[in-house]
């Protein structure tokens, strides 16, 4: 069973989820932070770089956003041209321009945006411009893929295009219908509000973090959502009840002595799970370093001796280590590339059990992941795609007296 936990101050919301009562999923969003990603405005180009093949767009933020070349071609790749032409051929210095974000400012650099438009809904992603229907590769019955992209294709004008979600799986047509209505009513008050607007200006803002996950992770007939706040409460329950008319579980109101991260044992797994060592099961350990250019996990056996011979003990602490770094991925939002230094194993049969065991671990993950493959030096090497910097809000920042090297003095003073 899932359970949503919701933690609410004055300035900053928290939102954990468990599985079993293990933590899965974190987040933290400050109020001045909510629905940039994924939100649109109507921007101005500021200028245009035919070297970078982009263009600075203002849309009312303290940095200029960044939209290269591709984000302005036509969504569907059989549509664009083979030659890629100029940028100067697409955007001039002041054009008033739609723009969605897709990665939020990090940083000396402002935020991403493209006009490949894109609305999630519960059941599918309305695309308006994409003209094709896609189903989710999580779905693998081939039947219920046909039968998917046949109600897609069926509910569809000529310009749309649309993603049939993973929780679409099953889901009677009429439900798909009603999410596309819903989508196409959000989509004309968009581009309604740009005809009027003054660049910059926000025409549409995403979802509060708690509505995101409802949206994406939960079930409301099954899943348990608790908050801590009556106002937020009522607001889940009014998100609920659009997004759910049949029905839903009642949202509960934590009203306990202590904090509700507390009381559901969270605040001790996120100073566990955020640890620059982490010990697992049996005594191993996963030591966890991020660079400007890329996230790197060590494994060590340490105090794991379990095996009957070295290539078993080995094969059997990488397997463990792999269960618990797909999950800390997904907990931490860890985005970019991510090497893994593996213990290592003479038997490629093994190196396979390790890269399946991760491979399983991160299907369960909503944001793509990519596992590459194994280096001649032995490492795994994997990418995972990340909007939101530091979504997590629970990691700590550089230490003022060592910068992050954990040594204090240097000869040069």
């Amino acid at each position: 069973m899932k359970q949503m936990i919701v933690h609410c101050t004055q300035h900053m919301t928290r939102m954990a989820l468990l599985e079993n009562g293990r933590l899965v999923e974190y987040a933290a969003e400050r109020d001045q932070q909510q629905g940039l990603v994924g939100s649109y405005y109507k921007g101005r180009v500021i200028n245009v770089l035919p070297g970078m093949q982009a263009a600075f767009v203002d849309i009312g933020q303290k940095k200029n956003a960044f939209l290269y070349v591709d984000d302005v071609l036509h969504p569907h790749l059989e549509k664009q041209s083979q030659i890629k032409p100029s940028i100067e051929t697409l955007l001039q210095p002041g054009q008033e321009i739609v723009v969605q974000v897709r990665k939020e400012p990090h940083g000396g650099k402002g935020a991403r945006v493209t006009t490949h438009y894109t609305l999630p809904g519960r059941w599918m992603v309305y695309m308006p411009f994409a003209e094709y229907v896609g189903v989710s590769k999580k779905i693998g019955r081939e039947a219920e893929r046909n039968r998917l992209k046949a109600i897609g294709e069926r509910l569809r004008r000529k310009e749309e295009g649309l993603i049939m979600r993973t929780v679409s799986e099953d889901e009677p047509p009429e439900a798909v219908e009603g999410d596309l209505a819903f989508l196409r009513a959000q989509w004309e008050n968009i581009t309604r509000r740009a005809l009027s607007a003054e660049a910059p200006a926000l025409l549409h803002q995403d979802l509060s973090i708690v509505q995101r996950f409802i949206r994406d992770a939960f079930n409301p007939q099954r899943d348990e959502l608790v908050i801590d706040s009556p106002a937020a409460v009522q607001e889940a329950e009014d998100f609920l009840n659009d997004m759910s008319p049949e029905g839903y579980k009642p949202v509960g109101l934590y009203e306990g002595p202590d904090s509700i991260f507390t009381a559901y044992h969270i605040q001790e797994q996120l100073h566990r799970s955020f640890s620059r060592k982490i010990t697992l099961e049996g005594g191993a350990t996963l030591i966890w370093d991020q660079t400007e250019a890329l996230t790197v996990i060590d494994v060590n056996t340490a105090q794991y001796t379990g095996g009957i011979s070295l290539e078993d003990t080995v094969t059997c602490t990488n397997l463990l280590a792999a269960e618990e770094i797909g999950r800390l991925i997904r907990l931490r939002d860890t985005g970019g590339i991510i090497i893994v230094d593996f213990i290592d194993m003479e038997e490629e049969s093994n190196r396979r059990l390790v890269t399946d065991k991760l491979e399983s671990i991160t299907l369960l993950d909503r944001t793509k992941t990519h596992i590459l493959g194994w280096t001649r030096l032995g490492l795994l090497e994997m990418t995972r795609k990340k909007a939101r910097h530091d979504s997590a809000g629970f990691a700590p920042g550089l230490c003022p007296c060592c910068g992050g090297t954990g040594k204090s003095g240097s000869w040069l003073d």
